[in-house]
């Protein structure tokens, strides 16, 4: 079923995902539009890797639909990946080759023609500042440098969609200031969705906040004159505690 709205890139809906008796992900809704940057906020365990697991192809959901770019993510999987860039929590790259090596090794795996992988290479590179860098080899490289090659590689194919996970995690302030940057100028050209659980990088680079919360949606609006964010978030937080064990920790 093809979309009428050209402009909506991601269309989910009713999403679920069961772990044998455990609901993860409880019918929530996620639509992402071109131009636009989404942020799935939610302490840690609220489902959100498991949402964005879902909307890459990579977990299937127990109930729901998926159309990315107007393509059903389930009837043709092949066909929707292609629209879709992804840069897990944890990069995934190959530390003992350069950088210019595995961008060429991701174009090929992204069915990029080969009279268009210079080019593609070369793009990508340029806008994730990665340059200077190209014949380092990655293991050698800070960890700001390697999620600027995990979006690269995210990106190369030109797709519609970008998902980030986690983008910032583990950073130094001035690694997350560039990265942050780097999304918020990707989002004028693609549509991004992003995980977190921090809220100062929602506000920072985001246009439209949805909160997660054990699994369910408890706050979606645009961040443009939402007062009450702060304050439902930390709501959240402080609820949350409440249902910690004593010597646990609270994301």
């Amino acid at each position: 079923m093809m979309m009428d709205n050209q402009n909506v890139l991601v269309a989910a809906t009713g999403l679920s995902r069961y772990y044998s008796n455990h609901c993860a992900v409880d019918r929530i809704d996620v639509h992402l539009h071109k131009g636009e940057v989404l942020g799935l906020l939610g302490p840690n365990g609220a489902g959100k890797s498991t949402t964005m697991q879902m909307l890459t192809g990579n977990l299937a959901p127990s109930v729901g639909e998926i159309q990315i770019n107007g393509i059903d993510l389930l009837d043709e999987p092949h066909k929707a990946k292609q629209q879709i860039g992804y840069l897990p929590e944890q990069p995934p790259v190959y530390r003992d080759l350069t950088v210019d090596e595995y961008l060429y090794y991701c174009a090929r795996l992204r069915n990029v023609a080969a009279s268009q992988r210079k080019e593609a290479v070369e793009r990508a590179s340029e806008r994730c500042g990665l340059q200077e860098v190209g014949k380092r080899l990655i293991g050698n490289l800070s960890k700001g440098f390697r999620q600027r090659v995990g979006i690269a590689q995210a990106i190369l194919h030109n797709p519609a969609v970008v998902i980030l996970d986690e983008p910032t995690v583990g950073l130094d302030p001035i690694q997350i200031r560039e990265i942050r940057r780097l999304i918020r100028e990707l989002g004028q050209e693609h549509g991004i969705i992003l995980s977190t659980h921090i809220l100062p990088e929602v506000q920072a680079v985001c246009d439209r906040v949805q909160i997660l919360n054990r699994g369910k949606t408890v706050f979606n609006d645009s961040l443009q004159g939402v007062e009450s964010l702060e304050q439902v978030f930390f709501d959240l937080i402080f609820r949350e505690a409440d249902h910690v064990p004593a010597g646990e920790e609270v994301a």
